[in-house]
């Protein structure tokens, strides 16, 4: 669908470099890509990243070579991977902080949105997260409302619980691009 209006609009994926969710990767990436939207693959390295279910994506950038004045929203995708290697990565706490504080769209989904709290952006705000009591304690730790919901906009946050709110996680993406 080139010639969208969305195809100025720039998005950086983060996916764990093992042990993302697929789903939560690959239908938000379809979704943008039909909308023309240019896409970033950001992990600790270029080496393949590989999901749980097996599928594999090379990333593009190292986590830590991003210039977040670049994009226009940072998506965050969730899987088990997430939990070991991007919630303690203290670079993309600060990525998303950057990301937010000007005014970017910040997004995560499952147990990703821990990293939005742990960067800080999701105090007083309501968001969900993958149901789970170690993902909704760091939640509320960070100062968010946790809410059991598919997905949740807040301003400028989007945040999602599982792999079966993918495709309406995209779609708030793309919904919230539209309005910058």
């Amino acid at each position: 669908m080139s010639g969208s209006y969305l195809d100025s609009k720039k998005i950086l994926m983060v996916v764990a470099q093992e042990g993302f969710r697929d789903e939560e990767f690959f239908e938000p990436l379809d979704l943008f890509e039909d909308m023309g939207i240019s896409i970033t693959i950001a992990s600790k390295t270029t080496d393949d990243a590989t999901g749980a279910l097996g599928g594999t994506v090379k990333p593009d950038v190292p986590i830590d070579k991003v210039i977040i004045s670049d994009f226009d929203a940072i998506v965050i995708s969730g899987g088990s991977g997430s939990r070991k290697l991007l919630w303690p990565d203290k670079k993309l706490q600060k990525l998303v902080a950057d990301a937010f504080e000007h005014e970017k769209i910040v997004a995560a989904i499952c147990v990703s949105p821990v990293i939005l709290a742990r960067a800080g952006v999701l105090e007083g705000k309501k968001a969900t997260v993958f149901k789970d009591p170690a993902c909704i304690k760091e939640l509320e730790k960070g100062g968010a409302i946790y809410e059991d919901a598919d997905v949740i906009v807040t301003d400028n946050i989007i945040t999602a619980r599982d792999p079966a709110s993918a495709e309406k996680f995209g779609e708030a993406v793309i919904e919230a691009l539209g309005s910058l």
